[in-house]
């Protein structure tokens, strides 16, 4: 049987995109989303998307990052989908409902409300989630938020300073974070302007996360670092994130389609 995909980037942050909407799928497990996103012997990308049909929304997005595991939200495919959609939309995932409106090379994403308190992080254990009492070497004091998943953001002086491909697996896999967390270090650069590299839970160094910019923004948002609207550069380029005054978190930036094929499922299965 052979499938087809649209492969798609947001800022770098590829992914495979599967559409289920109007025709039968197979049944994705995570051994095949693994297998498909490969970078030797497979497709190649950072997620796996699948849309299905919604009773709720106007479609549902499921993620599955490149270690095969379903994950709740990602910012960055989210624009994709935007933009492969072409119009505006309500989309559930198993982080919540989102908004979707596409624009000219890109879309702005209604992510929902940030959630700051341990539970909902969630963490093993009550603690301050402004400034949790833990470190992992020089990384001390994180915030922790979640927006759709879990962030944990580090501020230090030079992000690019941090060796974040050792530090971010160590963080990601302690035994605080029972659901994992996503890894984030930024610094203030200018008037509401932050710079970040994000450890992405199950996906490793990528050039941009979306949900991390978010969570980033929120956190220095909450800390008076910036203002209610901030600029975020990531390796791959910039996003915009507004906290509005309903408490929802907008995030605007670009997406971009890449290429169609098709696949042998046999292949992958």
């Amino acid at each position: 049987m052979r499938i087809p995909f649209t492969k798609m980037h947001g800022l770098g942050n590829d992914f495979v995109v599967l559409d289920a909407r109007t025709q039968e799928l197979p049944r994705i497990s995570g051994s095949i989303a693994k297998a498909i996103a490969d970078r030797r012997q497979g497709i190649g990308c950072d997620q796996l998307i699948l849309l299905e049909p919604s009773e709720s929304c106007d479609f549902r997005m499921r993620i599955f990052n490149a270690d095969g595991g379903e994950v709740e939200a990602c910012g960055n495919a989210a624009r994709a989908v935007a933009l492969l959609h072409g119009e505006p939309a309500r989309v559930e995932t198993a982080g919540g409902q989102i908004a979707l409106s596409p624009a000219d090379g890109g879309a702005t994403v209604d992510m929902g409300t940030p959630r700051f308190d341990w539970e909902a992080i969630p963490l093993a254990y009550a603690m301050d989630t402004a400034a949790m009492p833990l470190a992992w070497e020089e990384l001390g004091n994180p915030m922790a938020v979640n927006v759709g998943n879990p962030h944990a953001i580090f501020f230090v002086d030079d992000a690019d300073a941090v060796d974040l491909a050792t530090l971010g697996p160590q963080i990601e896999h302690d035994p605080v974070f029972p659901e994992r967390v996503n890894v984030n270090v930024a610094s203030v650069v200018g008037e509401d302007h932050l710079k970040l590299r994000v450890w992405e839970r199950g996906a490793g160094l990528t050039r941009a996360c979306g949900t991390g910019a978010c969570a980033t923004a929120m956190a220095a948002m909450k800390r008076g670092l910036v203002g209610r609207t901030a600029t975020v550069t990531l390796p791959g380029g910039d996003l915009v994130i507004e906290w509005d005054t309903d408490n929802r978190i907008q995030m605007t930036g670009p997406a971009t389609e890449a290429f169609r094929g098709t696949f042998e499922w046999d292949e992958f299965a």
